[in-house]
């Protein structure tokens, strides 16, 4: 009897010798990942290290010197052992490193996220490159003053419930003790919130008319200028500050909001932390809303979203180095351990399990997104000598403030298309 058990136990030995041998041959390969962002290093250290204690695979994490990834990557690229996990995060990026971009395609990394909007693709169609986190803007709100005023938040689901609300909270402001909208100062250090981030509203639907861009067109119609101005005219007509003065500036806006003296106050996410340890807003309190201006199924439109930060798999590593690496990315975006370091270090993740961020207007975004709303993607990132079209649109901005009428309305119109082709000639000779 305890030869058989000897034997059974040999036995039993050697067959979880082959299995785990079979396991380890499963497990092989590498993983390089060539960080692009410097302020992440500690923490994306610290998920190579987690990983590989769990699985035993080798993850690496290099992280290029700021203003260095482009030459860094090149280096990189040229050793026998090249990153297997890199950033490719523009169309500039894809043209360059197309070849070098593995398809993921039906890969179980892309099937994770909870929307196409960040992705890039080469000419032929392969998928080159997925969003790992992005930033987005909107309309943020003081739900606590929305309350006061008798509304609540889940009454805007369009541009005409906004306008109903900004409208009577802007008629009430006097008994009210705060405003509608905080001042939309046209100087150098405000007016990129107008010629910028709201121009996205017409230049993201004019640019889905042309199958959404992936470079600078040389002409826009500017068919979509009148989302544009429903926005700004709401803006300018409920706010404690005169239209005709906007052009001087010396407005803080974010001061305005951070002291409860307006209900409504367009920027990004970026604002979470001077909102709530600056000013001691309570974060319960922020909602961030998407551009509601005026466009058909738009109360199914998410946050203007949008990143150059892009995870592309070397096509040129080993496979077993590509399937490696294809497990990590996928392990980062569901196990909840690692999506909740990936929250603390990158704000939001477009992925259907990613943890919610410590910032309510990037896990806000998400919540969109999983809810199928479409992202307004960054169609202004295209703006050809984009200081000077600015500064144009800011002039002829500044003019239909202080006379609003059809004919001024007619310079900013101008300035948006003609200007347009003007500087895309500019820099493109």
């Amino acid at each position: 009897m305890k030869k058989v058990l000897t034997f059974v136990l040999i036995l039993a030995l050697a067959l979880t010798c082959v299995f785990a041998g079979g396991s380890q041959e499963k497990k092989s390969g590498s993983v390089y990942w060539l960080n692009f962002k410097p302020e992440s290093d500690a923490t994306l250290q610290k998920v190579a290290t987690l990983y590989t204690e769990r699985t035993g695979v080798p993850v690496k994490v290099v992280t290029a010197a700021s203003g260095t990834y482009n030459e860094t990557l090149t280096a990189e690229m040229d050793k026998s052992a090249a990153p297997t996990l890199f950033v490719v995060g523009n169309k500039a990026a894809v043209d360059t490193w197309g070849d070098y971009c593995y398809d993921l395609n039906g890969t179980k990394i892309a099937n994770e996220l909870n929307t196409d909007a960040y992705n890039l693709y080469t000419k032929d169609g392969k998928l080159a490159s997925i969003g790992y986190c992005y930033e987005c803007f909107g309309i943020i709100v003081n739900k606590e003053l929305l309350q006061k005023a008798g509304h609540d938040v889940s009454e805007i689901k369009d541009f005409a419930s906004l306008k109903k609300v900004v409208e009577d909270i802007h008629a009430k402001r006097k008994q009210l003790g705060f405003d509608a909208f905080t001042s939309s100062g046209m100087d150098g250090s405000s007016s990129w919130r107008f010629s910028g981030h709201l121009a996205n509203v017409a230049l993201y639907y004019e640019s889905l008319d042309d199958g959404k861009w992936t470079e600078t067109p040389a002409t826009i119609k500017g068919t979509y200028l009148n989302y544009f101005k429903n926005l700004w005219d709401l803006y300018i007509s409920n706010s404690s500050y005169d239209p005709t003065a906007l052009a001087t500036g010396g407005f803080d806006a974010e001061a305005e909001f951070g002291k409860k003296e307006a209900a409504f106050y367009q920027n990004g996410n970026w604002e979470y932390d001077a909102l709530v340890n600056k000013y001691g807003l309570d974060p319960k309190n922020l909602q961030m809303i998407p551009f509601y201006c005026g466009a058909p199924g738009e109360e199914k439109a998410g946050l203007n979203a949008g990143t150059e930060n892009c995870w592309a798999v070397n096509a040129k590593a080993s496979q077993a180095d590509i399937d490696a690496t294809i497990d990590f990315m996928y392990w980062m975006v569901t196990d909840a351990d690692a999506t909740a370091l990936l929250a603390e270090t990158f704000g939001a993740i477009p992925y259907k399990k990613a943890a919610a961020p410590e910032n309510v207007f990037l896990a806000q975004a998400n919540e969109y997104s999983n809810k199928g709303c479409y992202t307004m993607t960054w169609a202004f990132n295209y703006t050809p000598n984009v200081d000077q079209w600015r500064a144009g649109v800011v002039s002829a901005m500044n003019q239909y403030d202080a006379n609003r009428t059809a004919q001024t309305w007619k310079l900013v119109e101008t300035a948006f298309v003609q200007g347009w082709a003007t500087q895309y000639k500019a820099a493109n000779n």
